[in-house]
């Protein structure tokens, strides 16, 4: 029963794709048939969900008339879910549950102190049944007073977070442990502060084990550990990141040993999963690794006790699964949806019941709740209800060589309907620059394709997801192989017939914005428009540690080792250069990359004559988390390629 009910529901959605394939290209979608801009600027009906430990609730970031809020439903409705809204001029960073009837949430926000500017992490916790909101830790006076070190899974109140009581330089600058009851707020201190650590990690039974030290001076740091909760801590390893040196930090402890798995890097660059012997720093085996790619992140049981798997740099398998219930779910999931990637989400305490996405490139896919012990997987709701089940622009993953003859990946979508031949084309370089794109549903690229766009996201030399070795080939690279490998995958794109040469632009946002701005100055016969969203305009201090962090030195320092000289590739100082017209979108709540950068940029531009636009969204942030800030920047987008580089 559970077999026919799953494979008619997710089959449905897989059926459009077997059509098109069978049929060869879908018809182009008549003019009444394109979606409108609204669409694409829906918000997504949750992001960054969480089941809670019972697997009868979700918690998430959900968009609630046009904005984004905090929110925790039941999955099997019924219940009224309860709401609070984000606080204004603040951030979520993260957010987890307690119990099944407590969330705490990670805030961040950018605040005035004293002369600058600084990031400042808060935590709250928030209950399901009551709504209410109670303040963990405001009491303290330091700039971080949010990192959570360990959180029970017993169904107690009380957690284990790390927090500063201090901005000046003392004893209360160090963050202390304390032990904070989610319900009431009240605080007791587990772990002293000490000096020049300021990380600390628990194991699975909540014993402080360990902590991190840091000297941003001589960008050193140190790694303490002790093999149970009371005893002496003791300095075990100590590491260099100047000269990229890294410490074995344990993310699950072997019970009863002092063993511990950390990521470690193989001798080709690949990273990969070890088991060491944590006083010693011996390594006792390699416990996990791939063939061709990298391990990018361990998936960890609830009370963090095991390993249940890992996230991969493998698009073919992006998940692997070493836990034999999770991996059966996978496998079982998969069978039911060949054409689509089925990801779990999250899932419960004890692994029966699942929250899962199933998606395209093409779509943003359906979220459905999977309960193992019955069979029955129901639906939740459309990732975008304006889309729905509806099929776009197909994408698929492109390698070409760089002009000095590195393999270079990169997405790239087809608008739908149209002969793949000659097309106006976006490259649309990724931001970070330590990041990369993937083959997943990106309501950017899907709005430009379905105007008729072909759009190419290249990952370019310096992105991660392809080993150490490429990862450092962009050092020294920002400003000139790093932007030539976007410009070759242009080039690419023309001998291979698909980018009409004469109808080229570059649009890109935060790092990538960089990138769409410094293109049409390094090369100013290359494209016909450019814009940039939320863009670096000018390399200097100010950007690269802003937020005041204490780490500045060494985020300096790792800016530093990416170009030689900030203002040789500054955009702002090439303005002479540029010949194409520039678009540049920034929000002015914007925390990440300050609205000053392109405000500047605008006015340099237009003192110098050239054609420039600037749309200024006063309420918008780095993310576009309001819908009527991503309506203002998409529409923005789209009338300002129809004049400057028509689809047709």
């Amino acid at each position: 029963m559970f077999r026919i009910f799953l494979v008619g529901v997710l089959l449905a959605f897989s059926r459009p794709a077997l059509a098109q394939e069978a049929g060869g290209a879908p018809a182009a979608p008549a003019a009444s048939d394109r979606l409108p801009t609204a669409a694409f600027a829906r918000l997504p009906f949750m992001e960054r969900p969480e089941l809670s430990p019972d697997g009868e609730h979700v918690a998430g970031l959900f968009g609630i008339q046009g904005q984004q809020a905090i929110a925790m439903i039941a999955v099997r409705g019924g219940a009224k879910p309860t709401i609070i809204a984000v606080p204004d001029q603040t951030e979520i960073d993260w957010l987890q549950w307690v119990g099944d009837d407590n969330i705490i949430v990670g805030l961040r926000a950018l605040l005035p102190v004293e002369t600058d500017n600084w990031y400042i992490q808060r935590l709250i916790a928030i209950n399901r049944s009551t709504g209410k909101v109670t303040r963990l830790l405001w009491d303290l006076g330091g700039q971080d007073t949010a990192d959570v070190v360990w959180v029970p899974t017993d169904g107690s109140t009380e957690i284990l977070v790390a927090g500063q009581n201090s901005i000046y330089s003392g004893v209360d600058f160090w963050p202390a442990v304390y032990r904070v009851n989610v319900v009431t707020g009240r605080k007791r201190t587990e772990v002293n502060g000490r000096d020049s650590i300021m990380d600390w990690g628990a194991d699975h039974l909540g014993r402080v084990r360990y902590g991190i030290g840091y000297r941003d001076q001589a960008m050193k740091s140190t790694l303490i550990y002790r093999s149970d909760g009371k005893s002496s801590f003791r300095s075990i390893n100590s590491a260099s990141l100047r000269d990229d040196e890294s410490l074995s930090i344990p993310f699950v402890f072997t019970p009863d040993t002092d063993h511990g798995l950390v990521y470690d890097e193989t001798d080709d660059g690949r990273t990969v999963i070890a088991e060491i012997d944590l006083p010693t720093g011996r390594k006792v085996r390699i416990a996990h690794e791939l063939e061709k790619a990298d391990i990018e992140g361990a998936i960890r049981s609830l009370d963090k006790s095991r390993l249940l798997g890992f996230h991969t740099s493998d698009d073919a398998q992006p998940v692997r699964w070493i836990d034999p219930v999770m991996a059966g779910h996978q496998a079982t999931l998969d069978a039911t949806s060949p054409k689509s990637r089925v990801r779990i989400v999250s899932f419960s305490q004890d692994l029966s019941k699942l929250l899962v996405l199933v998606s395209t490139p093409d779509n943003p896919g359906l979220y459905f709740h999977y309960d193992a012990g019955t069979g029955t997987l129901s639906k939740l709701a459309s990732a975008n209800e304006a889309i729905g089940s509806k099929r776009l622009s197909r994408a698929k993953l492109v390698q070409y060589k760089a002009r000095d003859g590195l393999e270079i990946e990169g997405v790239l979508t087809l608008p739908r309907g149209r002969d793949p031949r000659n097309l106006p084309f976006i490259v649309m370089p990724h931001g970070g620059p330590w990041g990369h794109d993937t083959l997943t549903y990106d309501y950017w690229t899907q709005l430009l394709a379905e105007r008729g766009y072909a759009v190419l996201q290249p990952n370019f030399r310096g992105s991660t997801g392809y080993g150490e070795a490429f990862l450092k080939a962009g050092q020294g690279q920002m400003g000139f192989a790093m932007q030539d490998d976007v410009t070759d995958g242009v080039k690419w794109a023309v001998a291979e017939g698909i980018a009409d040469p004469k109808r080229v632009c570059i649009v890109g946002a935060s790092y990538g914005g960089y990138a769409a701005m410094w293109g049409i100055a390094k090369d100013p016969d290359l494209y016909r428009c450019a814009i940039s969203i939320n863009g670096v305009s000018n390399l200097r201090r100010e950007v690269n540690d802003f937020g005041n962090s204490f780490r500045s030195r060494l985020y300096r320092d790792q800016w530093q080792k990416m170009t030689p000289d900030f203002a040789a590739v500054s955009p702002i100082n090439a303005v002479d250069r540029i010949k194409t017209p520039l678009l540049l979108v920034h929000g002015k709540k914007d925390v990440t990359v300050d609205h000053v950068q392109s405000a500047k940029m605008y006015s340099a531009m237009t003192k110098a004559g050239k054609k420039t636009e600037f749309v200024s969204i006063p309420l918008a942030d780095h993310y576009f988390t309001r819908e009527a800030d991503r309506l203002t920047l998409l529409t923005s987008i789209e009338s300002f390629l129809a004049r400057h580089n028509p689809p047709d």
